[in-house]
């Protein structure tokens, strides 16, 4: 019905069904929202206090509850280097495989079982880890060990993820630079590649979160140790397993387990960050783009 002169139209009203479910929507993100920022609030603000230039560079004395965490900063970055220096190669590789091989029976196995390995617990991993290369690979506790534990851990979700983000490149792209005579090596490194980075970066940004937190796994194959370790035989361990030791086996270490998780949070953010970074400097428009426009 059309207003008359003068008159502001009518603007028909939702129906109920419409404004419950936009009531539901805005509840739940308003939860999720709601229930992040308290529990990282409520480390920060537990945390904060405990923080010191000394907390971050002297060693844990009287079982963590005195001096700081510098020994397990060093563990955390040398297992984190380990497992990332021998999963993202080989997950590269497999997910250009993946992603243009034919759709076969077995591809789709593989693809499968990938998706299973992903989310497998990560005790499992840890019981793996130990008997692979704990034992039978004489490593016994030790660094080397730890990180090779967690990237087998994640080298099924980070491949998946970078298979993902290589299918998604439209095929116009392809096609355009095959028509300038580019070779499939030459396409692969400067049009697939370039275009498929911040899917990529953003699965290796998950594995790398996924790794920095684990607990279980490193309980099995890196140790115990909170001495500075020495070399890649060494044991040592974590922030998250020095957080589990603190507030499960420490009377009173509970301020220092929340200043540790403080820690944690921060040095997750700064990586986020510093990944989202990385992105935006390496991102650039692909030859196949440049030509079309």
């Amino acid at each position: 019905m059309r207003a008359k002169p003068g008159e502001k139209p009518k603007t028909a009203r939702s129906p109920w069904p419409d404004r419950l479910f936009s009531f539901g929507v805005t509840a739940s993100a308003a939860v999720v929202v709601g229930g992040c920022v308290w529990i990282v609030g409520d480390v920060v603000w537990r945390g904060m206090g405990e923080l010191s230039v000394g907390f971050l560079v002297e060693s844990p004395r009287d079982a963590g509850r005195a001096g700081g965490i510098a020994p397990i900063l060093v563990s955390t970055i040398l297992l984190l280097g380990v497992a990332l220096a021998s999963a993202i190669p080989v997950a590269l590789g497999a997910a250009i495989s993946l992603a243009f091989s034919p759709d076969t029976r077995g591809v789709r196995a593989l693809r499968r079982l990938l998706d299973v390995l992903a989310a497998v617990p990560s005790i499992i991993f840890g019981l793996f880890g130990n008997a692979l290369f704990c034992v039978a690979l004489g490593l016994r506790f030790s660094i080397l060990a730890g990180g090779l534990t967690l990237a087998c851990m994640i080298l099924p979700f980070v491949t998946r993820t970078m298979e993902q983000a290589l299918r998604a490149v439209p095929l116009e792209q392809r096609l355009a630079a095959a028509s300038l005579g580019m070779s499939r090596l030459a396409i692969l490194r400067r049009v697939i590649l370039p275009s498929a980075l911040p899917g990529m970066m953003a699965g290796v940004v998950l594995g790398i979160g996924r790794a920095f937190s684990e607990t279980a796994a490193l309980l099995f194959t890196a140790g115990y140790s909170v001495r500075f370790p020495r070399g890649w035989s060494d044991s040592g361990r974590n922030l998250s397993v020095h957080l589990y030791d603190l507030a499960m086996n420490v009377p009173g270490g509970n301020a220092r387990a929340y200043a540790t998780g403080f820690v944690l949070v921060a040095v997750l953010l700064i990586i986020n960050a510093g990944a989202l970074l990385l992105v935006k400097r390496l991102s650039f428009t692909p030859p196949s783009e440049q030509v079309l426009l």
